[in-house]
């Protein structure tokens, strides 16, 4: 049997076993799913009546929805952080060892199933959208287009959570990082408009990573012009996959080698 074949034997047996262990955990999967329902009902009829979306003229569920949909699948990958320093630190990397697997496998087993998990869990935040009144105005490419973007950032974030989760030496540290993730859309333009935020912070909230992803969503599913946006969100998300993931295939080599 040759090795590429055995790699992806082995790396779909770790991504069952990722989706296993969240439908284990009980608490986990109900946060995971009721999470953007909750978000969505929070900022659509708590928030939304006092919040005007300023030059975009849109109303507020259909100005929100691009971020909650990216608040739901990131916060999720985020966690992958935890899983993976919890395998780190746990005992389980010690039995991955003494088997015939490939390193690579292990990081890139939990990123792929934390892509499979919190894709669906934007979806279900979609699924709330649309019974609260959210109205997209897409054509049938616009839509694998905007599902193509949620999937890269998912991926991006997970990515990103495997590398901060073997630089930390603990589940709380690496635990930290979803609440990064988890805070960013408030300071972008996805809750509120940027140009009504005050100067400094109004700068970062147009310059830093997600508000081009979140204005790329908008144009593809409300039919607004993108202007750059599609381009720079798509240069964010690749640079940050091609950074993390041999990143992380680094970071545990050294981590296991060295135990």
């Amino acid at each position: 049997m040759s090795v590429p074949i055995t790699a992806a034997g082995d790396l779909r047996r770790l991504v069952v076993r990722g989706l296993r262990r969240e439908t284990r955990v009980l608490d986990g999967l109900i946060v995971n799913t009721a999470l953007p329902v909750i978000i969505m009902i929070l900022f659509v009829y708590v928030f939304g009546g006092a919040i005007t979306t300023g030059s975009s003229g849109l109303d507020y569920i259909d100005f929100v929805v691009p971020a909650v949909l990216l608040m739901s699948g990131g916060y999720g990958a985020a966690l992958t952080a935890v899983a993976i320093s919890e395998d780190m630190t746990g005992g389980m990397i010690d039995r991955f060892r003494t088997l015939p697997i490939s390193g690579w496998v292990v990081p890139a087993g939990h990123v792929v199933a934390s892509v499979i998990r919190n894709v669906v869990s934007a979806a279900i935040a979609l699924a709330a959208a649309l019974l609260l009144g959210f109205r997209p105005d897409a054509s049938p490419a616009d839509w694998l287009l905007a599902m193509a973007l949620v999937t890269a950032y998912v991926l991006a974030m997970s990515a990103l959570a495997a590398v901060w989760g073997l630089l930390v030496r603990s589940a709380q540290a690496a635990g930290a990082f979803s609440f990064v993730v988890l805070f960013l859309p408030y300071v972008s333009d996805g809750i509120v408009p940027a140009e009504t935020m005050p100067g400094v912070l109004r700068s970062f909230a147009e310059h830093q990573p997600l508000t081009p992803i979140i204005e790329a969503m908008r144009g593809l599913l409300l039919g607004l012009p993108m202007g750059s946006s599609g381009l720079v969100a798509g240069l964010w998300l690749a640079g940050t996959v091609v950074l993390c993931v041999p990143l992380a295939a680094v970071l545990f080599r050294r981590r296991t080698a060295s135990r």
